[in-house]
């Protein structure tokens, strides 16, 4: 049997949680992501806030000159997890495998379940009413023969959608005079090569598929296969251990020159970074640190280690790197660590270390007693609260103010 796959996205998801908690948000031009006057982005908007042309990832500045009038809020990163939680306790439901691409979307592959074209379209269905009825938030739905014609189907009809593409020939007929960049992985860089060249819709790129491939190689040859409907990637459930790494990195609302404040802010990301890992059974072997500069040139570090297997050990290595580099006006500041197994860990520190000594626990505890005492906080009696972002950025702007930084 061929695959029948659906893609479930829901619509503006942070902006729409939060105008169905609070119902006066409801027609105003809703934007969630950094506040004016901040440095950030735009995590999402509403499609209120979209007719001004605020969009996701658009720097907060530009989308406050935009639409100066819009309600501007910080995520609550918490709250969108915990309903995430819920849509995919729904959508686990329908698939025999289902691949999570974000908190909002979702390839599902139906193929058993449903059997049939005509069986899938209706789960699809099911599950918009079952979101809307048990959680008050609309999506939008593809079925399809194939991930890629799912994932546009999904698009077709948005907000609110629904759309089946039943057959490569029918994708094929709805995208083929539309700009190459509708094409899984034809991103800016791509695109601009293909225009580069006078190729710039989809029958295009069909008719000159030699040239494509002879100028993007293994790429090239993906696209014009998408072109003509071909797209047989299973839905593959995410797995832990297929990560590259886990990291963690913060944002300053005014350049850092105080390197000892960019110390005391690696412990905090070791201590997420850690957390992180444990909640999936991970460790590494390797850590890195992430600097961007005021010049928003950005730097990476990394070393090898004999374990990444707690906060104490990744914040020394990470410190380490941190001595070497260029001491300029900082950015951005970020930890990570690589080289990821799922080998057996015991706990000997429960929520905190993973296969650490007690010279670690009394590491730790010595170095936030001494970052209490810093800054005037309680570092050590609400640990697990900095594991939210936002918890951790407040916290992480007090300290710069704190230091004077």
């Amino acid at each position: 049997m061929e695959q029948i796959i659906l893609h479930v996205d829901m619509d503006a998801f942070y902006a729409s949680v939060e105008i169905r908690d609070d119902p006066s948000l409801r027609g105003k031009p809703l934007i969630i992501g950094a506040m004016p006057g901040e440095r950030g982005v735009v995590a999402t908007c509403s499609y209120e806030a979209r007719k001004f042309g605020v969009r996701s990832a658009m720097n907060v500045q530009e989308a406050y000159r935009l639409c100066p009038n819009g309600v501007f809020m910080h995520p609550n990163m918490e709250k969108y997890r915990a309903v995430s939680g819920q849509l995919h306790r729904i959508w686990r439901e329908y698939a025999s495998a289902l691949e999570a691409v974000a908190f909002d979307e979702a390839y599902l592959d139906v193929t058993e379940k449903a059997g049939d074209l005509d069986r899938a379209a209706a789960m699809g269905r099911e599950i918009k009413e079952r979101i809307r009825r048990e959680l008050g938030l609309s999506c939008s739905v593809g079925v399809a023969y194939s991930k890629t014609a799912a994932k546009t189907a999904s698009e077709e009809k948005k907000p609110d959608g629904f759309f089946v593409i039943p057959t490569p020939e029918a994708f094929v007929n709805l995208i083929l005079d539309r700009d190459v960049r509708v094409l899984y992985t034809v991103g800016e860089m791509t695109a601009e090569k293909l225009y580069a060249l006078g190729i710039r819709t989809v029958r295009d790129l069909r008719e000159r598929a030699s040239e494509v491939e002879g100028l993007l190689g293994k790429q090239g040859t993906w696209i014009t296969r998408l072109a003509r409907g071909i797209d047989d990637r299973p839905v593959t459930p995410y797995r832990p251990e297929d990560a590259k790494s886990i990291g963690r990195e913060v944002t300053f609302q005014k350049d850092v020159e105080d390197f000892g404040l960019l110390k005391d802010v690696l412990l905090l990301l070791a201590l997420c970074v850690e957390h992180r890992a444990d909640s999936v059974g991970l460790r590494g072997k390797g850590v890195t640190l992430k600097l961007t500069y005021g010049d928003r040139k950005g730097i990476t570090r990394s070393q090898l280690v004999e374990d990444a297997d707690s906060a104490v050990a990744i914040y020394r290595t990470a410190a380490a790197l941190l001595d070497r580099v260029e001491r300029r006006p900082v950015r951005l500041v970020g930890v990570s660590i690589y080289h990821l197994s799922g080998e057996e860990m015991q706990l000997s520190l429960p929520g905190y270390f993973r296969d650490g000594t007690d010279g670690d626990a009394e590491e730790r505890d010595r170095y936030l007693e001494a970052l209490g005492e810093k800054y005037g906080l309680d570092f050590a009696g609400h640990v697990e609260q900095l594991y939210g972002a936002e918890t951790l950025h407040r916290t992480v702007e007090y300290m710069r103010k704190h230091s004077g930084g």
